[in-house]
């Protein structure tokens, strides 16, 4: 009896082992708390635990160590800003590339709707996700790619090994998640794309086709009627333009008297890329205080002045070098300017550098969408001016659950929310789909 007593106690003491040590596994990893699995990623500098925002129940800033070169480790790292949304790891991460800078962690549009998870990733070389001294040349589509494919990876293994993960980005956004999908198309689930052009020059001519044709023939002309005002009455808005250059301490790195003809330029794109009504527009008996009074409340200053374009260099240095702007045309207001060269961006560069633009990153971007891409879904204002190179999709591309809405007579602003309720059910159907798979 003895033996088989002894072999008894040993079984049921293993027995119990057996029982306890996955308890107290799980337990201890189901205690863990969101900080403290962040702080378990790699290549994390800092995390901090900000207030809670929108519907979320922890928001937190982490900055990533990443390489300023993935192909030469050699030239060092910067640091990369991350913000995070936490909801519940069994929700969708809803995946924000801005293609900018990032301000605030509240919950977009996606994240919102669908009361998810939302991750901010701000792009490389822009606010304060910037070496030191930036070496112009790494900033590139494909380094931004890498990027946030690493920073997805560790959250999805750190927080939401189990969840569905949806890109989207507006504007550059828009480009930088299409881009993202073309390098790493299983690094998230799906992808929604809000008015991103896809241009295929440096200063490509679509533009130019597209503001000749937009909306209709009476609107084009009250358009143009007022750019012709303004250059008619450009010697009253260049003092006018000086007096608060001095007012405010802003200066123009080509000078003044250009500005003020680029800022006439720019009205028909921003005209139509911001959805400004028709009937805002100064009459032609206006004074030149009303007229000068509405062109910058459509061009703003943001775009040319010095300062703003520093805080702008790495979009200018992405659009002159892969992934595209426009330029102006001039013949239309030849009786001005004396011209009909196209107005272009070069003075935009940094200061002694410059690069031949590289249209490769784009075209492949198109090649993926016309043979291999899936589950992307494109939002575009029919109005407005990026919509002149809007991703075009081949028939047939539904089949690779690739679809495009357009919003009619929309803007720069169109989402989601901007269509109709039956629109919106199409759009928020198809999603619910991706996130079900």
């Amino acid at each position: 009896m003895k033996p088989f007593r002894s072999i008894y106690l040993s079984l049921f003491v293993l027995f119990l082992i057996g029982c306890k040590t996955p308890q107290t596994t799980v337990t201890t990893e189901h205690n863990l708390s969101t900080f403290e699995k962040l702080s378990s990623m790699e290549n994390v500098v800092s995390i901090e635990k900000k207030a809670a925002l929108s519907h979320f129940d922890e928001n937190f800033e982490i900055w990533f160590e990443q390489p300023i070169s993935y192909n030469d480790l050699s030239k060092g790292t910067f640091k990369q800003r991350v913000f995070l949304g936490f909801e519940n790891p069994s929700q969708p991460v809803i995946v924000e590339l801005h293609g900018y800078g990032i301000g605030s962690g509240k919950a977009g549009e996606l994240a919102n709707h669908y009361k998810a998870n939302q991750l901010n990733i701000e792009h490389r070389y822009f606010n304060s996700s910037r070496p030191e001294n930036i070496d112009w040349n790494t900033l590139t589509v494909e380094n931004a790619a890498k990027d946030q494919a690493r920073i997805i990876e560790a959250i999805r293994k750190a927080l939401f090994p189990n969840s569905k993960f949806v890109s989207t980005g507006i504007s550059k956004g828009c480009q930088t998640t299409m881009l993202h999908r073309r390098y790493f198309p299983d690094n998230v689930d799906a992808c929604v794309c809000y008015v991103g052009p896809l241009n295929f020059e440096r200063e490509d001519p679509r533009v130019y086709e597209f503001l000749n044709k937009v909306s209709t023939q009476e609107n084009r002309d009250k358009v143009k009627t007022f750019q012709n005002l303004c250059f008619e009455n450009r010697t009253a808005l260049l003092e006018m333009m000086k007096a608060v250059g001095n007012e405010k301490n802003m200066s123009w790195e080509f000078g003044i008297d250009k500005a003020i003809d680029y800022t006439i330029l720019e009205y028909s794109f921003a005209f139509w890329q911001w959805g400004t009504p028709i009937d805002s527009i100064p009459m032609e008996n206006a004074s030149a205080e009303e007229i000068y009074k509405h062109l910058i409340s459509v061009v703003g200053y943001g775009f040319f002045e010095e300062k703003a374009v520093d805080n702008l260099q790495p979009y200018f240095w992405a659009a002159l070098t892969q992934q595209g702007i426009y330029g102006y045309e001039t013949a239309p207001f030849n009786k001005y300017l004396n011209t009909e060269d196209i107005y272009k961006f070069e003075w935009a560069f940094p200061e002694n550098i410059s690069k031949e633009y590289d249209l490769k990153p784009m075209q492949e971007v198109q090649t993926f969408l016309d043979n291999s891409a899936e589950d992307m879904l494109f939002i575009y204002g029919e109005y407005d001016s990026w919509s002149a190179t809007a991703v075009e999709l081949e028939d047939g591309a539904s089949k690779r659950d690739l679809y495009k809405f357009v919003h009619p007579k929309g803007s720069h602003k169109t989402r989601i929310k901007s269509f109709s309720p039956e629109s919106q059910k199409k759009i928020y159907d198809i999603i619910d789909g991706w996130l079900k798979e």
